[in-house]
Order: structure tokens, then sequence, then C-alpha cells
């Protein structure tokens, strides 16, 4: 009996391949797109033995997110690692918690009060075990400087073998105006320096901060949010400036070289013009408060930053966690381009599982 292999038989047998070629290729473009959680102000995240570890601002406790994936967040192990107890100085509005892995333990730093803002200071926790959704958390107490001044957004990093806070304040006792400082470390949880300002609002982008005729005081000049981003021998510090409650909080950018003194306000010079800011036409408004990561495979570099998907949302719950790639300038800066609309699909951070 002849038997005839036609076009048909021949588009059958094929299905399976081009199935199975269809699925390789989905594997390798895949995509997300922002934000990745529907709310997390003051977005912050550590990779660490193949996991990233986010943490964001929710105001009542600490919480940690664990997942391979940094953006499929939704998807992520979700644990309330501490809760501070009732009746405290350190009991309320807890504000921009930051997970750092020092000297072979995990180390909380966040900005709390007792119910008044004048009142934020800035405390730690501690936790030795070497995954931090795991093990205990100890409270460590305040951290700071001798002043003693209003102080949140503290961050910690590490230049030359020694340990520096950086942190956003007040210079006297009054609100009006907010600052960036550092200081020494001699370990994790103990400031062994005077504090030193290093930025202060200066430029017009700076200065959006109106709180309306009512409000004591009625304007507030802000730069706060400070994050350390390392390139060859040059330190990058991106701060945000302008009032949180304002669509024109965005991103700017001081330079030191590595080998200079941190503690010299000389160290420290600020860029003009902002460095990421909000995008209009992309539905993108008040950018900020950020941190940064890298990919699974180490080859790209990536920024986590909150925004809004309307103008006049304010600094409350509708702020976003979104992630974007960056690259690099011929001069060794930081180029974020411009925040991408949230219904743009972007590739996956390369590596990721």
């Amino acid at each position: 009996m002849t038997y005839y292999f036609t076009p048909m038989k021949k588009i059958h047998w094929l299905i399976p391949v081009l199935i199975l070629l269809a699925g390789i290729a989905s594997a390798q473009t895949k995509t997300f797109t922002n934000p990745i959680l529907a709310t997390g102000p003051d977005p912050w995240v550590i990779y660490k033995d193949g996991y990233y570890y986010y943490t964001n601002s929710t105001g009542r406790n600490l919480v940690i997110w664990k997942t391979k994936s940094v953006v499929d967040m939704k998807n992520a192990i979700r644990k309330v690692v501490w809760t501070p107890p009732a009746g405290t100085s350190y009991s309320k509005e807890l504000w921009a918690p930051e997970l750092h892995y020092l000297q072979h333990k995990w180390y909380m730093y966040f900005a709390a009060d007792d119910g008044d803002n004048n009142h934020h200071r800035l405390y730690v926790i501690e936790n030795a075990s070497q995954d931090p959704t795991q093990g205990e958390w100890v409270f460590k107490g305040q951290i700071g400087d001798k002043t003693n001044k209003w102080a949140i957004d503290a961050s910690v990093f590490e230049n030359k073998g020694k340990l520096y806070l950086l942190w956003a304040g007040w210079e006297g006792d009054a609100n009006g105006e907010q600052d960036i400082f550092i200081a020494q470390l001699k370990d994790p949880v103990t400031v062994s320096s005077e504090r030193v300002k290093i930025s202060s609002p200066v430029y017009d982008w700076e200065r959006n901060g109106d709180l309306g005729p009512n409000s004591n005081p009625p304007h507030v000049s802000v730069n706060e949010g400070p994050e350390m981003l390392k390139h060859g021998n040059k330190l990058f510090l991106i701060y945000s400036a302008s009032g949180c409650w304002t669509d024109n909080y965005a991103l700017g950018m001081l330079t030191a070289n590595a080998n200079s003194n941190l503690l010299d306000t000389a160290s420290w010079k600020k860029s003009p013009v902002p460095v990421f800011k909000q995008s209009p036409e992309n539905g993108v408004f008040a950018t900020g408060h950020n941190s940064f990561f890298k990919s699974p495979d180490g080859k790209q570099d990536w920024i986590l930053y909150h925004a809004n998907s309307m103008p006049n949302e304010g600094c409350g719950n509708k702020r976003s966690p979104r992630a974007q790639p960056f690259t690099w300038n011929k001069d060794g800066s930081p180029d974020f381009g411009i925040p991408v609309k949230t219904d743009m699909p972007l590739p996956v951070p390369s590596g990721t599982e």
C-alpha cells in the first residue's frame, strides 16, 4: 500500500516542534511591567545567596519580602519580622527601612517616632541568622550623632574599609529644610564621628515644597533619601529632592572620589540638574526614594524607585515601586533615562530563574 506524506501531515508533524521553539523563545524574552507591587513607598532591595530581600515603608512595622525574581514581588514570601512595642518613642510612623548585611549579621535601619513627626529619630535592629526572614530580630536602640536632631532615611555604606551612615535631617530643632548628613560608624550600630552636612536644597528643583498657608511651616525645602552607588573609583550619592507630596519629587546626585575624605563637605560635588524626574508623557509622577540592585548574573544595573501614576496623588500609599535598568555615561556617571510607562513590557533582569 502506498503511503502519501501530505502537506497536512507535514504540518501536523511540525506542530510539537513549533510549540517547543515558541516556548524557548518565550522563556528567553520573559517580560514584566511596572509597578512590581500595587503600593510600596520608599522601596529597598538587597541581593544575597541567590535571593532578593525587599522592604518598604508600612508605617507600623518592618516587613521583608523574599524572592528569586525581584520583579515578581507579588508572589514573594512576605513576613513581618518586627513590630515595635506600643507606647515607645519608636512605636509609630516607621519610615524608609533599609536592610543591610554587615560583618556577618543583618541590620535593619529605620526612622520612627511616638506619633509626633518632630520626634523622628533613627533606630536599628539586628539578626544573626543568614536568612533575614528567619532567626530573631533584636532591637539595638537609637543610632545617631550626639546632636540628637530630627533624622530620617538612614542608609549605610562601606568605603576603603570604613563604614558610614547617611541620613536626612534638620540642622536645628525646627522644620523648614531637610539636609543630608554623613558620619563614620565604629560598628553597624555606633556612630563614631561628628555629623557633617554634605547637601542642602539650593536649586529651584530641590525647593518645591509648599504645604499651604495653614501649615507650620508653610514651605519646606527637601533633600532626603540618600543612597550610595559605586562605580569605578567614584561614589555617586543619589538623593531625593523637593517634597514627596509634590509631583516634582526627583533624584539629584552628589559625586565624590572614593579616595577623598568623605567627611569633608568639599569632597562632594552636586549636579546642577536632576538625574531622574517625573515623566508626565509616560504617566509617572513624583519619582524618588530609590535603591539599586544588580541582575542575578551581575551583568545589569537596575534602579528601584517609587512613583505615582497620576498627578497630585501626594505622599501616601498610592506610591508604588517600579524597576528599570540603567546604563553608564562615558564619564562614569549613571544614566537613569526617563521613567517608563506602567504598561511597557521590560525584559526581566538577566539571569532571573
